[in-house]
């Protein structure tokens, strides 16, 4: 089972450069439990960039850059399939 609905979709941020953001996504409710990823500009984010951490449902981006910008979708994913929440923009100034 995954429900459609977002408990919290991300809202759009707005920080300043070298700022740490964070995006903040509860998945709807699923069995099994969801599983969080993060997409930038429909993209998938890595983990494997040390600016970013992504623990529970919360994207942490520390020091930004002006390049971070941009629109993030926080995707649930578990058996049943994946449901993209509404998109969530980062301004970085």
């Amino acid at each position: 089972v995954l429900r459609d609905d977002f408990r919290q979709p991300p809202s759009d941020v707005v920080v300043a450069a070298g700022e740490p953001a964070v995006l903040e996504c509860v998945p709807p409710r699923g069995h099994p439990e969801p599983s969080i990823s993060w997409k930038k500009n429909g993209a998938w984010l890595s983990d494997k960039d040390e600016r970013l951490t992504i623990r529970g449902g919360k994207l942490m981006l520390a020091n930004t850059r002006k390049s971070d910008a941009g629109v993030y979708v926080c995707v649930a994913t578990n058996v049943v399939g994946e449901r993209d929440s509404e998109p969530a923009e980062l301004v970085v100034f």
